[in-house]
């Protein structure tokens, strides 16, 4: 449950003997930090009109759960929020204060799986519906007695799990604890409506109408986009691409172990691999830096079963500096309670800065084998370079109906990956198809859509 690169801005809010402590989890990237400390000076002035406030340095890289909980030795909830999450301090107090402070409680929106899916690894199989999980967007808050007992649980038994996918999850399950520990209690008061929403009037918490704080979309042509392709796959695959989201990209080329003209495709002098692919993606990199293509800002490497809307991409990265070394996408983790390291999963799209390219290839990273996961190797570089992922949950590295309707109902997703037991052009004309001619950044921002 450790995340690196996340960066969490913390602080206490006291009432009547009773303190709430808010952690804003943030990331380490100019825009995020923007956004955290808008909400931070929100909440901060709801705060000094209603109570005494107190402020905690930042808690940086955080292990949930491990960290000094000195702070909270008075304290009765930690809240925990996400960027666009804006809150009704008064109405949230009143809420918090319904529930005996004394006691283990674990407090959200309730999510749930309608079928068993690969990103929870199938847990519950057969009722997958049965075990609930909190909807980070909405808020979510512990009682200190709880965070008491995980802080020494974690202290005890160390984390052993290897991979993190979806981390809202995988917190639950932790807490839980094969129902030795609380499940997930609904609070309906914990709300993904937007803020200005009718629904939203009784609501503690909703998403931020706020708009975000970006220029204009970036231009079609500073993006380069990569298509990652096999012979096998060329009839396939390709042809979807081609119905479906090739025509927004002005700068794409495919690259496959066979060079085919009518495609065309490009063959980099790899060899297809079953998996991994690592050798063709970093000859991507090196290909992205070279006179033979294009000088764009942003290279976005997919895979041919990746579906994508390109002018939601395009406004999204309004958000980010490409003079920055920029990675951007789902962001999953391997060995972080062990001190491993974060990557951008490959099937949803990773995204680069031109500056993030160039420092990864300047510092010797390279595949260990031509079928190492590249994902995954790129996260080692990363990391040793110090480098951080930035996550955004409009990437997805699987299908729509792996992920529960309600997370997906306050989104405008803009990837999706797999084409198996789906028609792929139904699933982007229902999801990730829009009026072209409307404005792509009105697109991405409407329904307060700002989890960027």
């Amino acid at each position: 449950m450790h995340d690196q690169d996340r960066d969490n801005i913390l602080f206490c809010v006291s009432s009547d003997l009773r303190e709430i402590v808010f952690i804003i989890q943030s990331q380490s990237n100019t825009f995020h930090v923007r956004q955290a400390e808008r909400q931070k000076a929100d909440l901060l002035k709801q705060a000094h009109s209603l109570v005494e406030v107190s402020l905690e340095p930042g808690l940086g890289s955080m292990t949930f759960f491990s960290y000094n909980y000195s702070f909270g030795k008075n304290s009765s909830w930690i809240v925990f929020l996400e960027e666009e999450t804006d809150v009704k301090m008064n109405t949230l107090a009143g809420v918090l204060a319904t529930f005996d402070r004394n006691k283990e409680w674990f407090l959200g929106k309730h999510l749930h799986d309608e079928d068993s899916t690969i990103i929870h690894h199938y847990a519950f199989a057969e009722n997958p519906s049965i075990f609930k999980y909190p909807d980070f967007s909405a808020g979510w808050a512990l009682s200190i007695p709880l965070v008491v007992r995980l802080g020494n649980k974690v202290k005890q038994e160390p984390l052993k799990s290897d991979f993190t996918i979806d981390l809202k999850h995988e917190v639950a399950l932790y807490i839980w604890d094969n129902g030795k520990g609380p499940n997930l209690t609904a609070v309906p008061e914990l709300c993904t409506e937007p803020k200005d929403s009718p629904q939203a009037l009784l609501c503690a918490t909703t998403l931020s109408n706020h708009p975000t704080q970006c220029g204009k979309p970036v231009n079609k042509d500073d993006i380069f986009v990569a298509v990652k392709t096999c012979k096998k796959f060329h009839t396939e695959r390709v042809p979807v691409i081609k119905k479906t989201w090739e025509k927004e990209a002005l700068y794409l080329e495919y690259y496959s172990d066979y060079a085919d003209p009518s495609i065309p495709t490009i063959n980099l002098g790899v060899p297809n691999t079953e998996r991994g692919h690592c050798g063709k993606t970093f000859a991507i990199l090196q290909r992205f830096l070279s006179s033979a293509v294009p000088d764009t800002k942003w290279l976005v490497i997919v895979d041919d079963d990746t579906l994508i809307n390109l002018p939601r991409l395009r406004a999204l990265l309004g958000c980010y500096d490409p003079s920055e070394p920029v990675c951007l996408g789902e962001r999953y983790g391997y060995g972080l309670s062990q001190g491993g390291y974060s990557y951008i999963t490959g099937g949803g799209g990773m995204v680069f800065s031109r500056e993030a390219v160039l420092q990864l290839l300047d510092s010797g990273c390279k595949c260990y084998s031509n079928d190492a996961p590249d994902d995954m190797v790129l996260g080692m570089c990363l990391n040793a370079l110090n480098l951080p992922v930035t996550h955004s949950p409009l990437f997805h590295q699987a299908r729509p109906e792996d992920y529960s309707k309600d997370f997906l109902a306050h989104q405008v997703p803009i990837s999706f990956h797999k084409h198996w037991n789906i028609d792929p052009v139904a699933v982007f004309n229902k999801w990730l198809k829009e009026d072209f001619r409307s404005n792509a950044s009105d697109g991405l921002n409407k329904r307060t859509k700002t989890e960027l």
